[in-house]
């Protein structure tokens, strides 16, 4: 083991400043593929050449043996392969994928809850079993915003709405939670953890803000529970023609005066990304997974603009690009042009998903016994999937426990008075719309074309009704909690309900059509009485 010590000095008038000395190791190994899939590289298992190693900063490739070395810090670095495509991970017994290794000698520092366990001195080999697959560049992926349980009973909610139907599911490749997998309490991991191996999938995990040491002195150490659980908060691996990139963009805590955290990267992970891509076909897809939106809302200041910049122009050169993130606990999408930094003429797509818990699991409990959880903006709690394809992608969002085919919301009168002035409004919420869905009706056996839907921000009526109900209580109810109050939807149409029309059923036909050109329809009845009220 060669130890190699790099001394910073600075000159400045003839008097020498020595900075903090960064001591350095080699870690060495093999990547092979693991024939018998036993995790042990036997006689006869060969190396894999030009798969990329890093250590969360520099990327190397293995040579024609399958073999690396480079640089990591003697106290505290992690080691991890970027599975190449036509290659699955090993996983451990929860199904987390195995792709890293841990060199802490001393541990993680002393914390409120337990990380890293000292691991002693670095062995002589770190070698990393590939499993060879051919799933191709056809496949799904399951996306988990926010279960953030702040109890076990919680974590039922989770299990039973949730995970519950996904038991035995086929189609998908693996799965990502994008982070607040707990809600502070970070022994809520292993009933998780025992959540989610049901589904039956390799599961990855995004780091998030309720997912921290709140106790940690610096950012470096406010993962080590993540860490020790889940492995590293920041690596990449490859899937197809797919290239993704898990971030960590919680930096806490701030360095900038203010209290608690706020959404970034730091130096180290720009580097990382940039020698990362390096490695990556500029036609292949990149998808960017982290917890925090790049976006900012209206006034806020929840991410350093100058490291979405930093990303930005790393992504430059890659027209297929996707990002995605949760936290907010409502259903967004955002696209960056150049008026915000992003350097293509095609805009950059954010998806912020809607949240596994919802509303953070409030209301009264249903006839499962689970809170209705309605999100803010109108969004029901469930989740979504990438479907990726070569380099382009569909995204569906599954409400949980609900039909595939239920992707949209109506809120509407149920009867208005025949010619008469009314200001009754049918709104259509379709949970993935955005400024490129157009959402058109017609009266069925009135018209023949179709005309458009007005695009709007206001509150979903429905979740303004859900709201208003606990505010007429005279008493609490024995289960549930009141819900947060309605915010502006980015997914709600309406339009003036018609009624010179005949007396009795009418029906509104809906048509929906999406960003990527699927078209999905829904129906809406109502009825034209006789007014019993004339002017």
């Amino acid at each position: 083991m060669r130890l190699r010590l790099l001394l910073l000095v600075t000159f400045s008038l003839s008097i020498t400043v020595h900075q903090t000395v960064i001591a350095q190791i080699e870690a060495k190994g093999t990547v092979f593929e693991d024939a018998n899939q036993n995790g042990v590289m036997d006689a006869g298992e060969i190396g894999i050449s030009e798969v990329a190693v890093s250590n969360g900063k520099e990327v190397v490739l293995t040579d024609s043996k399958g073999e690396y070395s480079i640089s990591i810090n003697e106290n505290d670095a992690t080691v991890f392969v970027i599975k190449p495509a036509g290659y699955a991970l090993p996983v451990n017994d929860l199904n987390q994928p195995q792709f890293f290794y841990i060199h802490k000698p001393n541990g993680s520092p002393e914390l409120e809850y337990e990380g890293v366990k000292p691991t002693g001195v670095l062995p002589d080999a770190i070698n990393f079993p590939l499993l060879k697959d051919e799933s191709g560049d056809s496949f799904k992926v399951l996306l988990f915003g926010d279960p953030q349980p702040y109890s076990e009973q919680e974590v039922d909610y989770f299990d039973r709405d949730i995970v519950s139907e996904l038991v035995g599911a086929s189609g998908y490749e693996f799965g990502i939670t994008l982070g607040d997998i707990v809600g502070d309490d970070l022994d809520l991991y292993q009933p998780y953890n025992q959540s989610i191996l049901r589904i039956g999938l390799p599961w990855f995990n995004v780091y998030g803000n309720h997912d921290m040491n709140f106790d940690a002195e610096t950012d470096q150490y406010a993962d080590e529970t993540f860490e020790v659980t889940f492995g590293p908060a920041t690596y990449s691996f490859n899937e197809g023609k797919a290239h993704f990139i898990i971030l960590d963009d919680v930096i806490y805590p701030r360095t900038d005066g203010e209290s608690g955290y706020i959404g970034g990267f730091t130096e180290t992970q720009l580097e990382f990304i940039e020698n990362d891509l390096k490695h990556v076909p500029k036609d292949h897809l990149i998808v960017l997974a982290f917890h925090i939106p790049i976006f900012l809302p209206e006034g806020g200041k929840t991410f350093r603009i100058s490291d979405r910049n930093r990303l930005f122009d790393l992504l430059k050169d890659y027209p297929q690009t996707l990002s995605l993130s949760a936290h907010t606990h409502i259903q967004k999408f955002h696209f960056f042009d150049e008026e915000e930094g992003w350097q293509r003429l095609s805009p950059h797509i954010h998806y912020n998903v809607g949240t596994t818990n919802g509303d953070w699991w409030s209301g009264v409990p249903n006839d499962r016994d689970v809170p209705e959880t309605l999100m803010r903006d109108g969004t029901p709690n469930g989740y979504a999937i990438l479907n990726i394809d070569g380099n382009e992608f569909t995204i569906d969002y599954k409400v949980a426990n609900e039909p595939a085919d239920y992707v949209m919301n109506m809120w509407g009168p149920k009867v208005v008075a025949q010619n008469t002035w009314h200001g009754a409004e049918l709104y259509v919420n379709y949970f993935l719309g955005n400024e490129f869905t157009s959402v058109e009706y017609r009266i069925a056996d009135q018209d023949e074309e179709w005309r458009d839907m007005a695009k709007v921000a206001e509150h979903d009526p429905h979740v303004a009704k859900l709201r208003q109900k606990w505010d007429l209580l005279e008493s609490l109810p024995e289960d549930g909690r009141r819900p947060s109050n309605p915010v502006e939807s980015d997914h709600l149409w309406k339009m003036r309900v018609p009624n010179n029309l005949p007396l009795g059923e009418q029906v509104i036909e809906i048509k929906v059509t999406d960003m990527f050109g699927r078209t999905f329809n829904e129906s809406f009845s109502y009825k034209v009485a006789e007014p019993g009220y004339q002017r």
